[in-house]
């Protein structure tokens, strides 16, 4: 039984929506469905207001879906601590909130929440406690694929509103409708959210000559600048369209999470980057290629190759080498038109395997259930 606590949860917007769409997502989820007392606190409240339509980027303080949203602003404007807090992806505290932890005469949870990582070392490191000099506590909690780590983001009901709209033609068509789009007959759907990518050209081109007919959706974001380069135009915006053989590419408008959540279901193809739309691809069901953010030294590469040695573990050597290759090109830049060739060869067993490691995550358990027991069994 879990025990109704406050919750401060600090995110500092880096690299976009990805910080800042996790940290909602666990906020709104440790409220509804665990009956937690949530406070977000935000330092950037415009690039949270795409995100959350009906905020306010000039008011510092807010409730969205039952969620105390706070400006975190470079003047403190000071508050009594939580009994869990967080700091969300090695953000720093407040000096002055630190200080306030350590007055208090509460026992105060505190808790680094780190990034996704599928390597070896995050069983071992999740949820160790370090002495900090004020003489409290921080314990590290990281977010994983694997029993022994604190699993992902998932709200209890993902599963089955997600296999609902997948079994019905009628909900992913009201939902494209809403966009003006229409599935053609046959045409393969794939959705495309990355960073600035090189492999994008050569893909392109392979979708274009393609047997089937594709239809390709851009979500508005940094990748829209490598299409533009493809098709030969200035830019690109909301709205617009284009076609080249085999080939129709729709761009669409900033989506909220929701609206994410039921493009990335619509697709037989999902394309994404960073870490929140990652997991949310995960919990798809389809196949799916990472744009992992590039880091210093290629370091990225140990992360992205940890994550595949999960996720081939039942896989045909056949199906693996493709996979393994696609993802290779796709964050080399270099070859992903003919490893996109190798992959659909083995699309329907992709697709499968897609399912199963859903279902997989599933019974790791979910972040928000962990950190909800990780807390009560502190105390």
């Amino acid at each position: 039984m879990s025990v109704r606590a406050s919750w401060d949860i600090f995110c500092v917007v880096v690299d976009n929506y990805g910080d800042i769409g996790v940290t909602w997502r666990l906020a709104r989820q440790l409220v509804a469905e665990h009956g937690q007392r949530v406070r977000l606190w935000v330092d950037d409240l415009n690039t949270f207001a795409r995100l959350c339509p009906g905020t306010s980027a000039t008011v510092s303080q807010q409730w969205h879906d039952g969620v105390d949203v706070r400006h975190w602003s470079a003047d403190w404007p000071g508050a009594e601590p939580a009994d869990v807090v967080i700091e969300a992806f090695a953000c720093q505290l407040p000096a002055a909130y630190i200080e306030a932890m350590a007055r208090s005469e509460r026992r105060i949870l505190w808790l680094n929440l780190e990034y996704l990582s599928a390597e070896d070392w995050v069983v071992g490191c999740h949820a160790l406690p370090s002495m900090q000099p004020d003489g409290l506590q921080k314990y590290f909690f990281f977010p994983g694929f694997e029993q022994g780590t604190g699993g992902l983001i998932r709200e209890g009901d993902l599963l089955a509103r997600r296999e609902a709209f997948q079994k019905s033609p009628t909900l992913r068509e009201a939902f494209l409708q809403n966009f003006e789009l229409a599935v053609q007959p046959g045409a393969r759907l794939i959705s495309l959210f990355a960073y600035e990518n090189q492999a994008v050209a050569q893909w392109l081109d392979a979708l274009a000559v393609d047997t089937r007919p594709t239809q390709l959706l851009v979500p508005e974001g940094r990748v829209l600048g490598d299409v533009a380069r493809w098709l030969g135009v200035e830019q690109l915006q909301a709205g617009d369209r284009h076609a080249r053989g085999a080939l129709q590419i729709a761009v669409l408008p900033f989506m909220t999470q929701n609206q994410y959540d039921m493009l990335l279901w619509c697709c037989d193809f999902n394309a994404v980057r960073g870490e929140e739309s990652f997991i949310r691809a995960q919990w798809a069901g389809r196949p799916l290629v990472w744009h992992i953010y590039p880091q210093e030294e290629d370091a990225h590469w140990d992360k992205l190759n940890a994550f595949l040695d999960l996720y081939i573990h039942d896989l045909s050597p056949q199906a693996t080498a493709a996979l393994r290759e696609f993802w290779r090109a796709w964050n080399d830049g270099v070859g992903s038109g003919l490893a996109w060739a190798g992959l659909l060869a083995h699309e329907t067993e992709l697709r499968a395997h897609a399912d199963r490691w859903t279902h997989k995550q599933v019974a790791n358990g979910d972040l928000a259930g962990k950190l909800v027991f990780f807390y009560t069994d502190w105390l």
